[in-house]
Parts: structure tokens; sequence; C-alpha cells
């Protein structure tokens, strides 16, 4: 019975090296399966969204607004080649990511704003007249 507990440890820990290490190995330290971190703040006239996106350029994202829906989503496709004698390496890599975000009613869509700088997407939703915050006043009693 030992025998059948060492062989089921040790065959174990071959597909935990397998799938936790092996994999992560083949596929590389470069995949990256998340999608960027995001700040979201409000003042008194505006949303701001921030965006971690390092390593890309303007024109890697994507950004639209339907139906009250702001989507935000990135391409980027990096490759090389070198041909030497009796080898050739060709490497490349691909990443992508989609974050969608339900806008708030106030939010004036056709005056959304974007810049990149620094790694960083930042977004700027204005509010509506309507929608914004009126400083605190004091009513008379008559």
């Amino acid at each position: 019975m030992s025998n059948l507990v060492n062989f089921n440890s040790g065959i174990n820990s071959v597909f935990d090296d397998l799938f936790n290490n092996s994999l992560s190995n083949f596929v590389g330290s470069d995949f990256a399966s998340n999608v960027p971190s995001v700040n979201i703040s409000e003042s008194p006239d505006d949303f701001k969204i921030e965006l971690a996106a390092p390593g890309l350029q303007k024109g890697d994202f994507d950004i639209n607004v339907e139906k009250n829906t702001l989507t935000v989503s990135a391409k980027k496709e990096v490759s090389s080649e070198v041909n030497k004698e009796k080898f050739t390496r060709k490497e490349f890599s691909y990443s992508s990511f989609s974050r969608s975000f339900q806008l708030p009613e106030g939010v004036e869509s056709n005056a959304i704003e974007a810049n990149y700088e620094n790694g960083i997407l930042g977004i700027v939703l204005p509010k509506k007249e309507e929608a914004k915050e009126l400083p605190p006043r004091a009513i008379e009693v008559s």
C-alpha cells in the first residue's frame, strides 16, 4: 500500500511541475493574461479613468461609447527575425485587452477625451450641467 501512495504522490508532483512550472516556462514571462489596473475618480465636474498600460502607443488603443457603455481595448503585436548561416530565429509576441465600463446617466458622452502619457491612459468623462453637484445654499424662510 505504501508503494501505491509513493507512486501517486510522485505522479501528482510530475503533474504539478508540468502544469504549474513548465507551462509558464513554455509560454514565457511576457505572456500577460491580466487586464490593466484601473483607477476611477469623481470630481464635481467630471469622472476620470486611468488605466495602467505601459509599453503601448497611442495608436494601439481603441475607445468606443455605445449605449452608455465605454469600451477600452488595445492590441499590440511585435515580431523580430534573425537569419544566420545555419539557423533562423523568429520571435513574436501579441497582447491585447478589453475593458468595459457602464457610464452613469449624467455623463456627457459626446465630450469624452483621452490622452496617453508615461504608460497611463487617462480618460476624462465630463458631467452634464444638470448632473453637476450644486454648492449648498441657504434658503430664507418667509
